[in-house]
């Protein structure tokens, strides 16, 4: 099978999951907004100062995450601008984005790499809410296919390249 043809068995996957998605839950959009909104920068930020506050690594945790989002940051860009691929809701009529989009591509999700950016890394320096920290970064990726702005690949590989940007520190 060539890459071409793999290629449209994903973005047909990819398109067919999320107009199911959307339909099927879209009476927890507002849920949704809320859940994302906690995945945009400030709230790192908020993490990262309460961190550097109540920790014994606090300045670690904040160095680790800056280098992790150095690595994150323009590989995500570098992606985004390569592939250009539509986001869902200029895929489909059928697929309505409830949100503005911060750009205009989806490949990969922003929102889901740096969510599992600030995971791992809480994981890393506090096993004990590695859970909870996933749980969470799980939570803002599927609220962003649930707002029409990505489909579930580009959480997938939003997700992966958070976690391994931080494992590269």
């Amino acid at each position: 099978m060539n890459h071409m043809r793999i290629l449209n068995i994903i973005a047909n996957f990819d398109l067919a999951f999320s107009i199911f998605f959307s339909k099927k839950y879209s009476s927890l959009v507002p849920i949704a907004k809320i859940i994302s909104h906690t995945g945009n920068g400030p709230f790192y930020v908020f993490i990262a100062l309460i961190a550097s506050l109540i920790s014994n690594n606090g300045e670690k945790f904040v160095i680790i995450g800056l280098a992790s989002f150095a690595i994150e940051l323009p590989i995500y860009w570098l992606t985004k601008n390569t592939f250009r691929r539509q986001r869902p809701s200029d895929s489909s009529s059928l697929i309505h984005s409830h949100i503005t989009p911060p750009d205009k591509y989806s490949l990969p999700s922003g929102h889901a790499a740096a969510a599992f950016v600030m995971s791992t890394l809480i994981g890393y320096f506090h096993p004990s809410l590695l859970i909870l920290s996933l749980c969470w970064a799980t939570a803002i990726a599927i609220s962003r296919v649930l707002l029409g702005v990505h489909f579930l690949t580009d959480i997938v590989l939003g997700a992966a390249l958070g976690v391994a940007s931080t494992n590269l520190i």
